[in-house]
């Protein structure tokens, strides 16, 4: 045997670990991969329609914690096992086979629906729990796109999330806030509009909500919310800081996903009813609007009301327990949070544990607009004064019947007696004594002494 040299020695023990290590590889994958669940994917076509694998997991839901669905996963999207090392070995390999069409995967792994998040990403509906919540039963996005009488293309188009757009849906523009500044609102074009009113009806308007919750929600108003603290000792009053902009893209998607909703559905809904603050930028000859932030809840689209009351629910029952715990009533009116009680001695710990609680779910309490209101003060719960009955403030109240007093001089505008009607209509609801003090009485209509 011919002597080698340190070098030749060298190159060799090198050539053995390299093999050595592949083979220690290979082994290792083999090994995890038979401890692993085993799913047959051996029935599926080579662009086949999708077959479900059923199993229960447990998600994080706005719904309660710990919340359970009975999941179906696409075995299309599962994880597939090694190739056979006699393939490998062959060349030219044979192409790797398709379990989804081109249009398919373009879809799914787009900007609007990809996700890194696989305990979600192969998530189909589960039709029982829909009927449950009594939901419209969609499982794909073929069924959203009929439901809202758009073709599959129109529902693409109006539910993508593109990095440069030409054409935005939304037309931005910002309105003075009464404690000053800016509010910027988010009106979508005439299309999207009619779109998200018939999401809001079909679904929005569907989802599960508080019993406390008294904002955009039918049969209760303003007065519902105000009558629960009419007469009371004391009345604490939080306001949630940017409620829309912190209901972002992910919140909405993993709110429909709780409730049973496949994930392609849930992420084109949740697409569909959020924007993203966009700057216009010229490029290229060309007027793009880049997005500058992430997709949220704007104001201004008919649906983030609902959305918002349906994402607040753990909220309202984590905060309600609290105030019965304390013998405190509470009410929730869109971003305000109401309590009042008899039991002054109880508002420190209102102030330190609301805040507290509302930062766990995900929001913000505003500072400068938390107050306390006691028996000797005004109390006002969104504009309406609960000290002893519900109704406007004496001032309010002598501006309206000024009004009145002014209402058929010559050269009065017919617009302001419609606006005054709408007034004393309200004064109405609120408390029918100080209306009708005003000279207001049921089933009044408005006449105008200045037809235009």
């Amino acid at each position: 045997m011919p002597h080698l040299t340190y070098l030749q020695i060298g190159v060799l023990l090198l050539i053995v670990g390299l093999l050595l290590t592949r083979g220690a590889r290979r082994w290792l994958v083999l090994r995890r991969w038979s401890k692993a669940p085993q799913r047959d994917v051996s029935a599926l076509a080579t662009t086949g329609e999708a077959q479900f694998k059923g199993e229960a997991i447990t998600t994080a839901g706005p719904l309660r914690p710990g919340h359970r669905r009975l999941v179906l996963r696409d075995k299309r999207l599962l994880p597939k096992p090694p190739p056979d090392p006699a393939i490998l070995r062959r060349w030219p390999r044979p192409p790797k086979p398709k379990y989804l069409t081109e249009q398919e995967a373009d879809r799914l792994f787009s900007p609007s629906l990809r996700t890194s998040n696989r305990n979600v990403m192969d998530l189909a509906t589960d039709e029982a729990q829909l009927q449950r919540y009594g939901l419209p039963v969609w499982n794909s996005e073929d069924d959203v796109a009929s439901a809202l009488s758009l073709s599959l293309g129109q529902l693409r188009h109006l539910s993508q999330h593109r990095h440069r757009e030409t054409a935005p849906h939304y037309i931005t523009f910002a309105i003075p806030k009464r404690s000053g500044g800016e509010r910027l609102i988010f009106a979508p074009k005439r299309r999207l509009k009619a779109v998200l009113r018939t999401l809001d009806r079909l679904l929005v308007c569907k989802l599960p909500k508080s019993e406390h919750a008294h904002g955009f929600v039918r049969k209760r108003s303003v007065a519902t919310n105000a009558a629960p603290h009419v007469g009371k000792a004391v009345l604490l009053h939080f306001d949630i800081k940017d409620c829309f902009p912190t209901i972002h893209f992910g919140r909405v998607r993993g709110l429909l996903i709780a409730l049973g909703y496949s994930y392609p559905v849930a992420a084109t809904l949740a697409v569909l009813m959020t924007e993203a603050p966009r700057q216009p930028v010229a490029a290229e000859g060309k007027l793009y609007h880049v997005p500058t932030g992430p997709r949220v809840c704007v104001q201004g689209a008919p649906t983030s009301p609902g959305l918002c009351n349906a994402i607040l629910l753990r909220l309202d029952r984590r905060l309600s327990g609290l105030a019965s715990k304390y013998g405190f009533g509470y009410t929730r009116y869109a971003d305000d949070l109401a309590f009042s009680g008899d039991d002054a001695t109880k508002v420190a710990r209102l102030l330190k544990l609301v805040p507290a609680i509302v930062a766990a779910e995900g929001f913000a309490v505003n500072p400068v607009k938390t107050r306390v209101m006691r028996a000797g003060q005004r109390q006002a719960v969104t504009g309406v004064i609960v000290n002893k009955a519900m109704g406007l403030s004496r001032q309010e109240r002598r501006k309206l019947r000024a009004a009145l007093h002014q209402q058929g001089t010559a050269g009065a505008d017919p617009g302001d007696e419609l606006r005054l009607h709408g007034k004393l209509a309200y004064l109405f609801m609120l408390n029918k004594l100080q209306a009708a003090a005003l000279g207001w009485r049921q089933g009044m209509r408005p006449t105008l002494t200045n037809p235009p």
